[in-house]
């Protein structure tokens, strides 16, 4: 079940203008918060976001990769407290994989917006920027936003032949796993 639900998985910029029913948030939250980080120091915290006026304030987070926020019914920003865990980045990484996971499983589409390490403008950084609008604490860092919605476009998953097995290796680099 698991696996056929990552061979349609894709990610999705254009949504419906159907909100997301309470039930299917409360359920993306549970999986966020059910998610493994490092010797169990769960240093994310999480902004919902459903309010329109905000949604469309975080579509101008960065340059380039975020206006689509504009159309989605929810975005969920993936911050990290630095101090909690030397890791917060693949802690908060891997919880926002859940969230994509959860989000195709209840029929929703997704699409991860990358904010650290990004610009919103020449003289502002994109984390800058989503600290301000949403009031985030300084001590807060930000990973990335997911935007979350009914998929109003159609993508079919990738095929299993465009996969990149070379990639992949058997007990050492350089014996291609797909020679065993």
């Amino acid at each position: 079940m698991f696996i056929s639900l990552l061979r349609k998985r894709r990610s999705i910029r254009r949504f419906s203008q159907v909100q997301i029913e309470t039930e299917k948030l409360d359920t993306l939250v549970e999986a966020m918060l059910r998610a493994p980080s490092s010797r169990g120091f769960d240093p994310w915290e999480f902004i919902v976001v459903t309010d329109r006026t905000v949604l469309k304030k975080l579509a101008k987070a960065k340059e380039h990769g975020s206006a689509f926020l504009d159309n989605a019914a929810c975005a969920i920003v993936v911050c990290a407290d630095p101090k909690r865990s030397d890791v917060w980045i693949e802690d908060a990484s891997i919880a926002a994989i859940f969230v994509h996971l959860a989000a195709a499983s209840l029929g929703l589409g997704s699409c991860w917006i990358q904010i650290r390490e990004r610009s919103h403008s020449a003289t502002k950084s994109a984390e800058s920027y989503v600290l301000e609008t949403l009031a985030i604490p300084q001590t807060l860092r930000v990973e990335s936003i997911v935007a979350v919605g009914y998929p109003d476009e159609q993508k079919s998953g990738h095929p299993k032949e465009k996969l990149e097995l070379g990639k992949v290796h058997l007990n050492g680099y350089g014996r291609p796993y797909a020679e065993k």
